[in-house]
């Protein structure tokens, strides 16, 4: 058996899911073009969320992607990235954004605080991952860093004692 050697890579992160109870999107961000139509993006959530939403395991391997994931009340967050990528580090992000989200909202991860707080949620992705490059896996760092980006007011806003 021949030993494959792969090229050592800071893009481990290939996509990073949220969906409802019904396998719906409520947030999606792919890094790659693995799938790249929104039709093969919703088609390959469905799948995941049809392989994963009865198990109560942590990790998935399906069409050729390592998949660890987590459910809360009625959300279910995904951590895509290839099939010979660590899993340790796909964990690392998953529990990162997971904890994040979890001290930003209160420790009320659902989907309707979820959904009216999308821009936090939007800025912690972008702390934790940037174009499939993990940056942070300190859930502490990123929500002060994502309260010190939602205290910047837009220059048209601002007083002048400000």
């Amino acid at each position: 058996m021949e030993a494959l050697i792969l090229e050592p890579s800071l893009y481990t992160v290939k996509a990073i899911l949220i969906l409802d109870n019904d396998g719906d999107r409520l947030f999606a961000k792919y890094y790659d073009d693995t799938y790249p139509s929104v039709k093969e993006q919703k088609a390959f959530e469905k799948n995941i969320f049809n392989k994963t939403h009865r198990t109560d395991s942590e990790i998935a391997l399906l069409e050729g992607l390592t998949v660890v994931y987590k459910s809360s009340i009625d959300l279910y967050f995904y951590v895509i990235g290839s099939s010979y990528e660590n899993e340790l580090m796909l964990m690392a992000v998953l529990n990162c954004l997971f904890d994040s989200l979890s001290q930003m909202l209160r420790k009320n991860v659902e989907k309707r605080a979820l959904l009216e707080n999308m821009e936090g949620l939007f800025l912690a992705v972008d702390e934790i991952v940037d174009g499939g490059v993990i940056l942070e896996s300190d859930p502490q760092q990123v929500v002060h860093r994502v309260a010190l980006r939602g205290e910047d007011v837009p220059l048209t806003e601002q007083t002048v004692s400000q």
